[in-house]
């Protein structure tokens, strides 16, 4: 029977010291500085991407915005271990991780500006586009995984979720058939401790990765604030998947520090004594402290980050209000690949809808 770890895995202290762990260590022993800083990089910039999502839907130019403010850490961590050809399936909250995997910016806030059904061409990069029905990406994840394990593929797929979707019957079902048929999945679960305003206390009366347990999975906690250990965590079960393991489960436990959603308010729910404490464990100022405590930080370098972020920032915000509005009838495209009878019915009754109202 798997077993799992009694307490969340640490490399990085908040202060920045490093934790000597000689289960863990190994796995990020080839990580250097130009790596710890690429690291810092790619935090810096997905929450540059959050900070001007979050602004431009506020002014109107977006219709919802999911932000990952604290949970940088957990996201860009967890993708640097992925191979280029390993597949992703994310939740609606991954715009870090889509960074990481190679989506253009500009296509970022696609979905989100009611411009398009997607953002990205998920093919091309290995990642699925935000799944919003919370827990299904669990099952496509565990579909495609097993699939390539027939055809032969070495590869690894990982299902993102939040901690709600653990009450979910989609990520149980999911992770009951990868154990049965040894499916090679990674689900990377972030416990940012809030589904939406019910608590993580409220749905499960142990640690989420616990429940693996009860399927034969292997579950580990980790500091999901924690950049290097995540990385650490998420390279071991990747390479459980590829080599024919099987799945694996990963509790990232860190902090939703922002609302659920730009239609959120999370004072209403949430003590501001929580906010704080959590902001003390900021992951970005962990990996500064790190960066200055190995002597990898000078202005040079930060000049540097800045200017990425804001590039980047800059991006996704012309992109966004260069979007063109569709036409009404594009709506019934790219449903499916192939004509559907269906649609073409639904196609042109709405046709003549639209030909009613103009009359």
């Amino acid at each position: 029977m798997p077993e799992k770890n009694t307490y969340p895995v640490q490399l990085v202290q908040p202060d920045g010291r490093r934790v000597f762990d000689r289960t863990h260590a190994p796995l990020v022993a080839d990580v250097d500085g130009e790596d710890l800083r690429a690291l810092f990089t790619d935090m810096t910039v997905a929450r540059r991407i959050d900070t001007e999502a979050t602004a431009l839907q506020r002014q109107g130019q977006l219709g919802l915005w999911p932000p990952l403010l604290g949970q940088e850490a957990a996201q860009i961590g967890s993708a640097h271990a992925l191979h280029p050809d390993d597949y992703v399936f994310c939740s609606y909250r991954e715009a870090g991780v889509a960074y990481v995997r190679g989506v253009p910016p500009e296509q970022l806030t696609r979905l989100w500006r009611g411009a398009a059904h997607s953002c990205w061409d998920a093919d091309a990069v290995k990642m699925t586009n935000p799944a919003i029905v919370v827990g299904a990406q669990g099952l496509h994840a565990t579909g495609y995984a097993y699939a390539a394990h027939l055809e032969g593929a070495e590869i690894a797929t990982i299902a993102y979720f939040g901690d709600g979707a653990t009450s979910q019957g989609d990520i149980a079902e999911a992770l009951g058939f990868s154990a049965s048929w040894g499916a090679p999945v990674v689900f990377f679960c972030q416990n940012n401790h809030w589904a939406i305003s019910a608590p993580v206390r409220t749905q499960s009366a142990t640690p989420l990765a616990n429940r693996a347990l009860g399927y034969g999975i292997p579950g580990v906690q980790v500091d999901g604030n924690d950049a290097l250990a995540v990385l650490a965590v998420t390279r071991q079960a990747v390479i459980r998947a590829r080599s024919g393991g099987g799945p694996s489960f990963i509790e990232a436990i860190t902090y939703r520090m922002g609302p659920h959603t730009t239609a959120d308010d999370p004072t209403r729910y949430r003590a501001p004594a929580e906010l704080e404490l959590w902001q003390r464990r900021d992951p970005i100022d962990r990996m500064r402290r790190l960066l200055e405590r190995e002597g990898l930080w000078d202005s040079e370098f930060e000049q540097r980050v800045t200017a990425t972020a804001d590039d980047v920032a800059k991006r996704v915000r012309s992109a966004t209000l260069a979007v063109p509005d569709p036409g009404p009838m594009e709506l019934f495209d790219h449903v499916y690949s192939t004509p559907h009878r269906l649609v073409d019915e639904e196609r042109r009754e709405y046709a003549d809808y639209l030909e009613g109202v103009r009359s």
